[in-house]
């Protein structure tokens, strides 16, 4: 957004002050005036007010990624837990003492989550009430063992991180994995038992099978004494048929148990599967491309198999059938294992952003994770200065586009909310996107929650999901329900504090892109202090330059309300590099809002032109109104008049004026929709020519040709000036 400041004209007439602030303000050079830099403040921003200790307040994190049996894998909050345990220990009278136990637990084990990498909550369970220190407090160490004993679950522990999104995603898909290698090694074993029975029978029945040998060691120890298998053997070979097997029969079985035991892309007792998590896409691409002929041999063995155990395998169809690679029109996705590709946008060159979409379009079907810990990344073309929408950030919009593959963009702070659409795009068939915002940037002092929090808040990095199986249009496909305040530009919230007077007062803040920005120390030279002996009203809050009306605030300069060390409200004015930043991503969630369905521009015209025509037509309806009372009190005045007789529309017809033949009138509404003055109904509710001067000679010919009886006769032309009376009188011929 480009602003203009009307105020050179007049520079003598503006105070030293204003001069300062509108100077900041278009240039960034506080040296004008008394303007504070803000680093040594230690700000923040003021909605950040009620998050200067996380320890202490019951949230999201950390995440217990539960270790579970069950096809549907589970990620729980750590408050949740609590809850869930409370409901079932904490009834009766005790109840209040347990809650009381059980929220000091809680606290020590999420200050020990945030303080250590990786552990299970049992563990940490055992150190928290360790450290707590229950010797000698009778009530506390019955509390905590009532606690673990209705702790039926366990799994990692998960603060808000840079691994988050990793080991989340990480748990998803192995336990998706899991799911698919039981269902493939129930089907893998019942083929191959059967398999196996088919060669075993045909061994039975062969020369080699009736051996005098083959049968002693068929039977046990304890009874091989008991037989003579020599006549055993001959016995056999009069009696039982030949082996039915033919050799290439026998063969293929062969290799199809071989292809069944000895494949790679679940475990076996056999061999050792082939891993699917990869950090690099290339490396991925590859591992596909090399494990595709495998891949295709193992799903024409399962075909095959299938038709053997059946019985049903037919050489000469079926053996053309399977020689042609292509014969499966591709690779079963639900079958095989998907590749978890785990990426970090800042490690990541343009080719590699290349080499993703490349496998996309190429039918990979692989889950990719693209973690991005820096969304406000110095740009070297502008000067060090931020640059919003950078290339990382853009990627899932890019692959939106394709329209065919999954894609979820969350902050990591999110992840809880959208863990039910992580574990739908893991299950999605085709690839999928998962883009997480880690929030832990390079210029920021406040936790990676906090963060990512605010980079959601502030549109900077909106939460969105496109699931391409969710229905056919976008209304059913993409949603933006999981941010805050959607429907708004920026969101607002409720800040209570104590003024100078110490009265209690609240406002409602918008926190906007440029309140993110504020938590980046990198960026804190675009910003100024202004002592409140300074105030003045040409500042106004920082989102009023965003709103329609915008132009109004040419001479004006953005400030946001910021907290110092104190917890003391300061205004913050900003310069208008930032403020065209603010802009782009103000109009990118507008763009991402019609997507959405919020505010959609062609709705909105289309509405507003409906409003238009409809206030042009009120008059002309007003009108109407009148004409259909006037028309119906002249119906009920004639109805109480004789119906048209034959007489009556025989002298019509002999003056050629138009009439109809009212008898046979079956009151289709078809002459009266044309046209309510001229046609009308009578007592009978059947036509009747009101006032054939109350329309056109067209009108006329119109209803005549849509009349289901023909018994609407349009006469001859009562206006000689009529335009196209040559066409209509012609049309009229007919039903004169």
């Amino acid at each position: 957004m480009q602003q203009t400041v009307q105020w050179s004209a007049k520079q003598d007439e503006v105070p030293p002050r204003l001069k300062a602030h509108l100077a900041f303000y278009l240039t960034g050079n506080r040296s004008r005036g008394a303007l504070d830099a803000i680093g040594e403040l230690g700000l923040r921003p003021a909605l950040f007010a009620g998050y200067r200790d996380l320890t202490a307040l019951r949230y999201d994190f950390p995440l217990v990624l539960i270790q579970s049996a069950a096809d549907s894998p589970t990620v729980q909050s750590l408050s949740g837990l609590f809850d869930n345990l409370l409901k079932r220990c904490a009834d009766g009278p005790e109840g209040d003492r347990l809650r009381k136990h059980a929220a000091r637990l809680e606290r020590e084990i999420r200050l020990r989550a945030g303080q250590r990498t990786g552990g299970s909550l049992s563990d940490n369970w055992i150190e928290s009430t360790r450290h707590l220190g229950t010797q000698g407090d009778e009530l506390l160490q019955d509390s905590l063992s009532r606690l673990r004993a209705a702790l039926d679950v366990d799994g990692d522990l998960v603060d808000c991180g840079a691994e988050t999104a990793s080991r989340v995603c990480q748990h998803l898909w192995k336990a998706r994995y899991e799911s698919k290698a039981r269902r493939f090694g129930a089907r893998l074993d019942a083929l191959a038992t059967k398999l196996s029975n088919i060669l075993r029978a045909d061994l039975a029945r062969s020369e080699e099978g009736r051996t005098a040998e083959r049968l002693r060691d068929s039977f046990g120890s304890t009874h091989r004494d008991a037989f003579d298998f020599a006549a055993m053997s001959q016995l056999l070979a009069e009696t039982l048929p030949t082996a039915t097997l033919s050799d290439q029969r026998r063969e293929r079985i062969r290799w199809l148990l071989s292809v069944l035991r000895w494949q790679r892309f679940f475990p076996t007792e056999n061999t050792e599967p082939h891993g699917f998590i990869f950090k690099d896409c290339a490396d991925a691409v590859a591992a596909y491309r090399e494990r595709l002929p495998k891949a295709i041999e193992l799903a024409k063995a399962l075909a095959m198999a299938e038709l053997e155990v059946d019985g049903e395998y037919n050489e000469a169809r079926h053996n053309s059938f399977f020689d042609d690679d292509n014969s499966l029109g591709g690779i079963d996705a639900d079958l095989f294992p998907d590749y978890l590709i785990c990426l970090r946008a800042r490690e990541m060159r343009a080719q590699d952003y290349d080499t993703l979409l490349e496998a996309f379009s190429a039918g990979l079907c692989a889950k990719v994770l693209l973690e991005t810990d820096d969304i406000l990344e110095p740009s070297p073309l502008a000067g060090g200065n931020p640059v919003f929408a950078s290339r990382s950030s853009q990627i899932a919009r890019t692959v939106m586009d394709l329209n065919t593959f999954y894609v979820l963009q969350a902050s990591s702070s999110n992840l809880f909310q959208v863990r039910e659409a992580i574990v739908r795009g893991m299950a999605c068939p085709g690839p999928s996107l998962f883009s997480v915002f880690t929030g832990q940037t390079d210029g920021a002092n406040f936790p990676p929650y906090l963060i990512a929090a605010a980079a959601t808040e502030s549109r900077a990095f909106p939460t969105f999901i496109y699931d391409p199986t969710a229905g056919s249009d976008w209304a059913s496909r993409f949603s933006l329900a999981d941010n805050p305040q959607a429907e708004l530009d920026w969101p607002v919230q409720a800040l209570s504090y104590e003024d100078e007077e110490h009265q209690r007062r609240s406002d409602s803040l918008a926190f906007t892109f440029i309140d993110f920005i504020a938590c980046d120390q990198r960026y804190h030279k675009h910003f100024a202090g202004v002592p409140r002996a300074s105030w003045t009203e040409i500042m106004v809050p920082v989102s009023d330059f965003f709103t329609a009306d915008a132009d109004r605030l040419a001479d004006k300069v953005p400030y946001i309300m910021m907290l110092d060390r104190d917890n003391r409200l300061q205004r913050v004015i900003v310069n208008e590099r930032l403020v065209r930043e603010a802009h782009r991503c103000f109009e990118m969630w507008r763009s991402l809002q019609e997507l959405g369905g919020i505010h959609n521009s062609y709705a909105a015209r289309l509405l507003a032109q409906e409003r238009e025509l409809w206030e042009k037509q009120r008059p002309q309806s007003a009108a109407a109104s009148q004409t259909s009372a006037q028309v119906t009190a002249d119906v009920a005045a004639r109805s109480a008049a004789p119906m048209v007789t034959d007489k009556e529309a025989e002298s019509a017809k002999s003056s050629d004026g138009p009439y109809i033949e009212t008898p046979r009138c079956t009151s289709c509404n078809e002459c009266t929709q044309i046209n309510n003055k001229m046609f009308a109904y009578d007592a009978n509710k059947q036509a009747f020519i009101a006032d054939p001067d109350a329309g056109t000679y067209r009108q006329l010919v119109e209803a005549a040709e849509s009349c289901q009886v023909a018994i609407i006769h349009p006469g001859k032309p009562r206006n000689p000036n009529e335009p196209g009376l040559d066409e209509l009188v012609k049309r009229a011929e007919p039903f004169l």
